[in-house]
């Protein structure tokens, strides 16, 4: 790597999460369906996570940052999102009673952006993609004295995150495989920390947009590296590779896979008719590659992350048709 990441949680730090969560997040289901099963050659594991609160895992971090650490909830926070984190740290921020400003880049996501807003949030658009719109939460952050609160580089984050792997290895004890989707990295870095100390029989697969493959670049080559971002699927529309989960993915992370949007698109339908659920695009990611890989996955007990379920209208009608 080739930039310094903050010190990386430890198992105790997830342990210390789930106690500080217990009663504030919902313990979502893990549940099998028969036509993802046939689809795929696999046994399929959907943990559903677009069933938490706000509509996706990133909350069990924000919560467990603010419960965590005194001075974000003193000095208020600032984040940059897509929209899945700007809702996690809105709802975090609106129940510990913290002022919260989110920028979110320009034509958001207009179901998360109107989340957002109802919780209370202060929102600001700038910019075309999450990159630039990072770069003035930065700004905005040092201006006002807030706490600048990342999607990524944030060790409590990844902890809170990493209590919804711990759920599935309780629930789904037979896995071989768990499949996670990969923006900057939360999810993907969660499932590895806990799997290595818990389960260290099961590969941990991560998954992005073909279009947007700055985290899978800096995995294989060993550096952040920046790449063009241009995936539709907002949740996987990253620039560039994170300090703190590529560290955690590059010591335990079995592979690392792309897909195209119009695979996601296909694994939304397949959700959508298959399993009667909604997921986002970075929701279906996971399910994505194990549709584009039967050779890797077929007769395999397989956990996927169904990260998130913010799917907007016209992203619904998109995978309806692919």
């Amino acid at each position: 790597m080739t930039a310094a990441s903050p010190a990386a949680p430890t198992l105790r730090d997830v342990l210390a999460a789930q106690h500080r969560l217990a009663g504030q997040v919902v313990r979502t289901p893990a549940l099998s369906h028969r036509e993802l099963d046939d689809a795929t050659g696999a046994a399929v594991v959907v943990k559903h996570e677009n069933l938490q609160h706000t509509g996706a895992f990133k909350v069990r971090g924000a919560l467990n940052l603010l419960a965590a650490d005194d001075a974000p909830r003193r000095q208020g926070v600032v984040a940059y999102s897509t929209g899945n984190h700007a809702q996690a740290l809105a709802y975090a921020a609106a129940r510990a009673g913290t002022p919260c400003t989110i920028v979110m880049p320009e034509r958001p996501n207009p179901l998360k952006e109107r989340a957002v807003r109802g919780l209370g949030a202060e929102v600001l658009l700038h910019g075309a993609t999450f990159d630039d719109a990072r770069a003035h939460a930065q700004e905005l952050a040092a201006q006002r004295g807030a706490r600048l609160v990342g999607a990524a580089d944030e060790p409590l984050l990844v902890a809170g995150v990493a209590t919804a792997t711990l759920e599935l290895l309780q629930q789904a004890p037979d896995l071989d495989v768990l499949v996670v989707p990969v923006g900057g990295g939360s999810g993907a870095a969660a499932a590895c920390l806990v799997t290595a100390s818990l389960a260290p029989h099961v590969q941990v697969v991560a998954v992005q947009s073909a279009a947007s493959p700055a985290a899978h670049d800096s995995w294989r080559t060993g550096a952040l590296v920046e790449r063009p971002n241009r995936t539709r699927a907002e949740g996987l529309a990253v620039g560039r590779g994170f300090a703190l989960t590529q560290e955690l993915m590059r010591g335990r992370l079995d592979d690392f896979l792309l897909v195209t949007d119009d695979q996601i698109s296909a694994a939304q339908r397949l959700y959508l008719t298959g399993a009667r659920t909604v997921a986002e695009g970075a929701g279906a990611a996971a399910l994505a590659a194990v549709l584009a890989a039967p050779e890797r996955f077929a007769g395999r007990s397989v956990g996927v992350v169904c990260s998130g379920g913010n799917a907007g209208e016209e992203e619904l009608r998109r995978a309806l048709d692919a």
